[in-house]
């Protein structure tokens, strides 16, 4: 008869290729890095000399490390938003009527987009002659707001008091697609009873969303603000491929990219990478006290 230290043996056996994995690919990366903060790294013969807290007394004191992290949180307006979007797409693409499918499968094309693809479209309907001034020029003129043959010339990616927005726009655009799919999979859990009964009872739209839809589907709701938080702290790609961190675009990442491969300061950029973990540990925290369960 098997003992539950038996049972507990080949659970651990059964675990073991995936632990495996992730102590090469997570756990040996993370205590690197953290090795890697605290240290003067040369990249010419690989030797790391101990400097106790010196990166983070820099990077403290770096006005440079203090805008890309502004930058960053301030990618976190886009987490309700997409959340709210994705919830309601979600809602309404969750029906059986005919050729429902086509428009799931449209609203995720985006998802599979690859990003500098995708960017490349974008920065052409940002431009000042593009797609997105030549609509908003055609409707000014459509209000008599604009003079004909007046045409709007905003620079969406070149001011830097909107071209953040404007890489927003990019994000919310690319990601509603995959936080949709995982909303519809916590809908379709959601027992068809529990709607029929609320029917019965009177309840409108409104208050079925509110009050059945939202509190069941609380951990889909928790999994897509940890990731799309996450998502948003480490905003680079879309950085990258649209401003290349210029216009105020600057975030934490991208200083970490720029510390550790422009500037080959591995042990400062490690620095920054371990702030930035932090943030998301401290949001992550937040998110779990306020959507997790009380248990």
């Amino acid at each position: 008869m098997k003992t539950s230290s038996s049972y507990t043996t080949i659970a651990y056996l059964f675990m073991a290729p995936a632990l495996i994995l992730m102590g090469i690919f997570t756990f040996w990366p993370v205590g690197f890095n953290t090795y890697l903060a605290f240290h003067d790294y040369a990249l010419v013969d690989g030797t790391a000399t101990w400097n106790n807290f010196a990166h983070f007394k820099y990077i403290a004191g770096e006005e440079l490390f203090h805008s890309a992290i502004k930058n960053s949180l301030l990618f976190l307006l886009v987490v309700p938003v997409i959340q709210l979007a994705a919830l309601v797409v979600a809602k309404l693409v969750n029906s059986k009527l005919p050729g429902m499918t086509f428009f799931r499968a449209s609203y995720y094309i985006p998802v599979i987009t690859a990003v500098s693809i995708a960017a490349v479209v974008w920065s052409n309907v940002y431009k000042y002659d593009g797609m997105l001034n030549m609509i908003l020029s055609w409707v000014g003129q459509a209000l008599h707001l604009l003079k004909a043959g007046e045409m709007v010339e905003i620079q969406w990616i070149g001011d830097p008091h909107i071209a953040i927005f404007s890489v927003m726009g990019f994000v919310f655009w690319k990601g509603i697609g995959y936080y949709m799919v995982l909303y519809l999979a916590g809908l379709q859990a959601i027992p068809a009873e529990v709607e029929e009964a609320a029917v019965l009872d009177g309840a409108n739209a409104w208050q079925r969303f509110w009050k059945i839809t939202v509190p069941m589907v609380k951990p889909t709701i928790l999994l897509c603000t940890l990731l799309s938080t996450i998502a948003a702290i480490k905003a680079f790609q879309e950085v990258v491929v649209l401003t290349r961190g210029q216009s105020d675009t600057y975030t934490a990442l991208f200083y970490v990219y720029a510390q550790a491969f422009q500037n080959y300061n591995f042990g400062r950029a490690a620095a920054a990478g371990l702030v930035i973990t932090f943030f998301c540990m401290i949001l992550a925290i937040i998110q779990f006290r306020f959507f997790g369960e009380k248990k």
